[in-house]
C-alpha cells in the first residue's frame, strides 16, 4: 500500500478496529447471500459477468422501502417518495444500481436471511445493526450531537445530550464500518462507484478507501455545514474532515455550506482549495477532491400524478369546503427545534393583532409530522406550540372560525398535495435547514397538471412564498419573500405582504419559481452529481 495514501485514513481506521472484531456479526447474514438485482440483467457480482456494465452503489442510513409486519414475517414495498429512489430517473443507463442501508425497522437475527432475500427484488442490500449500536449511532451520536452541531448549536449546558461522548462516537464509527463492510461485499472491483448520503455516514469514505484505494466515491451532505468557528469546537473535527476528504467528490446544497467546509479545511488541516474554470477542488494526499454546489430538487411528475388519485380529489374537496371564503397560509414541518414552528405561530398572532380585518378571513394550517428525535427541548417545544395554538384560537376564534388549524400526525401524500394545491401562501420559518423542499413542492402543486388549476383551468397559476433566509432553498427562490425567522415582526410583515399581493404579482412570482423548479429536478441533481463523479 502506498504509504502516503495510507496516511489519509490511518487514524480513523485504527479507531474503528479497536474493540470491534464483530463486523461480520453486525452485517449478519449479508455475506451468505450476495445481492442480485431482479430488475437488472444479471445476478452475478463480477463486472465482467455483467457485460462491462458499471455498478453504482447508493448508500444511505435507511433503504428506500416501506416495511411492515405481516403475521410472523415482514412485507416490503418500494418507497417512491424517498429522495434517493426518485434520483434513479437521473442515473445514467449504463449503471446497475444497488441500494445499501438499514431497514426502516429492526429485524431479528433469525429473520435476517429471509429479509435479505426479499430485498433483492428491490435492488437493496440491507445492513443489520445490533439494536444497541443502532440506538447509540442514530439517536445518540447523529441526532444528539451531529445534528445540533451542523445546525449551528453548541452544547453549552454541562447536562446537554449534545456534549461529546466517546461511547457514542465509537458506536458511530462501528455503524459506519458495518455499512462499509456491506458495500465491500457488493463491490466487484475498485472500478465501481459509491455514492454516500448525508451526515450519518461521514466516516465511510476513509473506511472504504482502505479497502478499495482507487474506487470512485462521492459524498453528498443533505444537512447544513457549520462555520469553522462552530465546527472547530467538535473534538473529532479532524477525523471527520479527513474522512470526508477521502471521497472524490463532495456535494453541498449551497455555496455557504461549501465555503464553511473549505474554511474548516484551511483553518484546521492547512489545506487550501483551488478554483479552475469554475470547479473547486482540494488536494489531499495526491488526489484532487472536487467540491460541488448542487441543490437537490423534487420530482414534479410524482406530485402532479396525485391530482388524478380519487383520494386526493375527495380530500381536496373536503378542505376546499372547510376553508371556503378564507385565505389559507400553510406550514408543513417536522416537529423539530430548528423548524421555527413557534416563531411562525407568534408571527401569525402578530398579523391578527395588527390587522384585525384579517380575523375571520385568514387561516394558518400548520401540519406537523412526528419528530425524528427526542429529548427535553423537543418536549418543551411540543408543550409550547400546543399552548400557543390554544391561545391564538381562544383570542381570535369565533363560532365557525379557528385561526389556526393544527394537525400533528404523519400525512399521506394525497393529503399533502391537497393542502399544497389549495394554499394561498406557504410559510417556511426554519432557523436552519439543509434544503427544505416544501417550497418546491408547493410551487409544483400550485402549478397543477398541464399548468391548469382545478377550479379555473384557464386562469394563470399563482402562488406566494414566505421563506426563511436560513434554509438551503432560499437562494434559488428569487421571487420569495425572504424573512429572518428570529424577527417576529419581520415574519409578520412577510405574511401580510403575501396576503395583500395582487393576482398579477402572485402570477409573476409563481412563473419565475415554476421555471426553476421544473428544470432543476431531483433527476437533474442526480445526473449532474453522478456525471461529475
Amino acid at each position: 500500500m502506498n504509504k502516503t495514501m495510507g496516511g489519509s485514513y490511518h487514524n480513523l481506521v485504527a479507531l474503528a478496529d479497536a474493540k470491534y472484531s464483530d463486523a461480520r456479526q453486525v452485517s449478519a447474514t449479508a455475506a451468505r447471500s450476495p445481492l442480485s438485482l431482479a430488475t437488472h440483467s444479471s445476478s452475478a457480482l463480477s463486472l465482467d459477468s455483467q457485460g462491462g456494465r458499471s455498478r453504482l452503489i447508493i448508500v444511505s442510513n435507511v433503504l428506500p422501502v416501506h416495511q411492515r409486519r405481516v403475521g410472523v414475517g415482514w412485507e416490503f414495498e418500494g418507497n417512491e417518495d424517498a429522495l434517493i429512489a426518485q434520483a434513479m430517473d437521473g442515473i445514467p443507463e449504463e449503471y446497475d444500481v444497488i441500494f445499501v442501508g438499514c431497514t426502516p425497522s429492526d429485524v431479528d437475527i433469525m429473520e435476517q436471511e429471509e429479509v435479505t432475500q426479499q430485498l433483492k427484488a428491490f435492488g437493496c442490500a440491507p445492513v443489520f445493526l445490533p439494536p444497541d449500536v443502532r440506538e447509540r449511532y442514530y439517536k445518540g451520536f447523529c441526532k444528539q450531537q451531529l445534528w445540533p452541531l451542523f445546525h449551528y448549536v453548541l452544547p453549552m449546558s454541562p447536562s446537554s445530550a449534545g456534549r461529546y461522548c466517546a461511547e457514542l462516537w465509537q458506536a458511530y464509527v462501528k455503524a459506519n464500518k458495518a455499512f462499509t463492510e456491506r458495500v465491500v461485499e457488493e463491490c466487484a472491483t475498485d472500478a465501481d462507484t459509491v455514492w454516500i448520503h448525508d451526515y450519518h455516514l461521514l466516516a465511510m469514505p476513509s473506511l472504504l478507501r482502505k479497502r478499495f484505494n482507487k474506487i470512485r466515491c462521492g459524498l453528498f451532505l443533505h444537512s447544513p455545514f457549520p462555520s469553522s468557528e462552530m465546527f472547530r469546537a467538535f473534538p473529532k473535527r479532524d477525523e471527520l474532515l479527513r474522512s470526508m476528504l477521502n471521497a472524490d467528490l463532495i456535494g453541498f446544497h449551497t455555496f455557504d455550506y461549501a465555503r464553511h467546509f473549505l474554511s474548516c479545511c484551511s483553518r484546521m488541516l492547512g489545506l487550501e482549495h483551488q478554483t479552475t474554470r469554475g470547479s473547486i477542488s482540494v488536494e489531499y494526499y495526491g488526489r484532487n477532491v472536487g467540491v460541488k454546489i448542487m441543490p437537490t430538487g423534487v420530482n414534479p411528475a410524482r406530485l402532479l400524478s396525485g391530482f388524478d388519485w380519487p383520494e386526493f380529489r375527495w380530500r381536496r374537496g373536503e378542505l376546499r369546503s372547510q376553508f371556503e371564503g378564507r385565505k389559507l397560509l400553510l406550514g408543513l414541518d417536522d416537529m423539530d427545534v430548528f423548524k421555527g414552528i413557534e416563531l411562525k405561530l407568534q408571527a401569525f398572532e402578530r398579523v391578527l393583532e395588527d390587522h384585525p380585518e384579517f380575523v375571520g378571513q385568514v387561516v394558518l394550517a400548520q401540519i406537523t409530522d412526528a419528530p425524528r428525535s427526542s429529548g427535553k427541548e423537543l418536549s418543551d417545544l411540543n408543550e409550547y406550540v400546543d399552548a400557543l395554538v390554544e391561545r391564538i384560537n381562544a383570542r381570535f376564534g369565533r363560532p365557525g372560525y379557528q385561526p389556526v388549524f393544527y394537525l400533528r400526525r404523519p400525512m399521506p401524500l394525497h393529503e399533502r398535495i391537497a393542502f399544497l394545491s389549495l394554499a394561498d401562501a406557504a410559510v417556511v420559518t426554519a432557523t436552519r435547514d439543509g434544503m427544505n423542499l416544501v417550497p418546491y413542492e408547493y410551487v409544483v402543486c400550485r402549478q397543477g397538471p398541464g399548468g391548469k388549476g382545478l377550479e379555473e383551468p384557464e386562469a394563470p397559476r399563482e402562488s406566494m412564498l414566505v421563506v426563511s433566509e436560513f434554509v438551503g432553498c432560499s437562494p434559488s427562490l428569487s421571487g420569495a419573500i425572504r424573512v429572518n425567522p428570529w424577527s417576529i415582526e419581520g415574519v409578520a410583515d412577510g405574511m401580510y405582504a403575501a396576503l395583500r399581493a395582487s393576482k398579477q404579482e402572485r402570477a409573476l412570482r409563481h412563473d419565475k419559481h415554476w421555471r426553476y423548479v421544473s428544470q432543476h429536478t431531483v433527476a437533474y441533481w442526480a445526473q449532474s452529481f453522478v456525471t461529475d463523479l
